[in-house]
């Protein structure tokens, strides 16, 4: 029997996490772009925007965004727009019936601790507690059920899935803090225009920025549980796209034992999440252009402390990759559909 196809819209398509998602949609086998919309700064034909979409020629016009135009239109859409402005968007849309995936930080924490954090009014209580977060490692069933999908954040998910097999095996024990180093490719940043993202001042140099007040922290310390306190610290690096997470964990050495196998089990059913041999770490290059995740760990005997590492594309597994995983969930498609492609290695 012949799939059905779905109708998609991508609200912010001009963005990086945008664009890359009309260059995954463009080729998957089960859905066909129907709509694409903005702030109204760039319409008409995508490829006007984006010279390297050109080819794409059949998709329609970029256009000032319309929630009337959109439902109309689609059966699920993708709003990549920033935090303040993406969520309540997603939410309107999810309320006209068309399944909807907020790539923002506006649907991924409850009211008060947004609040804290991004220092904006969140959306309303009601509405938070129908999104479901979009981690499809620990929430695939849920995702599957869904009509609104909070997409993680990419330091999150790199963190997140470095740590989370470690949380029922810690939850008896008492456990300091855990540092997370974490850095990123300049995307993560967005794409509109600021000083310290010029290449005369990214090139040769590297800087931690938002110490001790980056938004993803208390979204990581939620996907793990609460179980563990997170000192984050996230630092710009001078590439295009990636994310690297090294994470330490005081660690009770009894835990310590068969690490890696505990790894590999808890992640055995993750299409993803490539955990790595022993010896071995994960490398940017590796990932780039992927939907994966790859994961290593190494236990020091010496300072009983566990070094997680973990390695994504920010713009693939960490915001448009995974967006499309949640989508293939939430319409009942294998969720490695279109998302199966090998690393660029650049």
């Amino acid at each position: 029997m012949e799939q059905q196809r779905v109708r998609v819209g991508i609200v912010g398509p001009t963005g990086y996490a945008g664009m890359e998602l009309v260059r995954l949609l463009a080729q998957h086998p089960y859905m066909d772009i129907t709509y694409l919309a903005g702030s109204g700064a760039h319409t008409g034909p995508i490829g006007d925007a984006l010279p390297h979409l050109r080819r794409l020629s059949k998709l329609p016009p970029v256009s000032a965004f319309s929630a009337n135009a959109c439902a109309e239109s689609c059966d699920l859409a993708f709003v990549a727009l920033p935090s303040g402005e993406s969520g309540s968007i997603a939410v309107e849309l999810a309320q006209r019936g068309v399944r909807a995936i907020d790539l923002s930080g506006d649907l991924r924490l409850p009211g008060d601790v947004y609040r804290t954090w991004y220092q904006r009014e969140p959306v309303a209580d009601d509405v938070l507690a129908r999104a479901v977060y979009g981690l499809p490692e620990l929430n695939r069933a849920d995702v599957s059920a869904a009509s609104l999908v909070a997409n993680p954040g990419c330091y999150a998910t790199a963190a997140i899935l470095a740590l989370r097999p470690l949380v029922d095996w810690v939850k008896s024990k008492r456990v300091g803090p855990v540092v997370i180093d974490a850095k990123s490719g300049a995307t993560g940043a967005g794409r509109a225009a600021k000083q310290n993202l010029q290449l005369g001042e990214l090139a040769n140099d590297f800087y931690p920025y938002r110490v001790g007040a980056h938004q993803h922290t208390p979204e990581i310390e939620q996907g793990l549980d609460g179980v563990f306190q997170i000192l984050l610290t996230t630092q710009l690096l001078p590439i295009p796209r990636g994310i690297f997470v090294s994470a330490y964990v005081s660690l009770d050495p009894d835990l310590a034992a068969d690490i890696h196998a505990r790894y590999a089990s808890f992640y055995e059913s993750a299409p993803f999440v490539d955990v790595l041999p022993p010896g071995h770490v994960p490398h940017i290059k590796s990932v780039a252009g992927t939907n994966d995740c790859q994961v290593s760990v190494a236990w020091n005997e010496r300072t009983g402390i566990l070094q997680v590492f973990s390695a994504i594309d920010n713009l693939g597994k960490g915001a448009a990759g995974q967006a499309l995983q949640n989508a293939n969930l939430m319409c009942g498609f294998d969720e490695t559909t279109g998302l199966t492609e090998t690393s660029l290695w650049t």
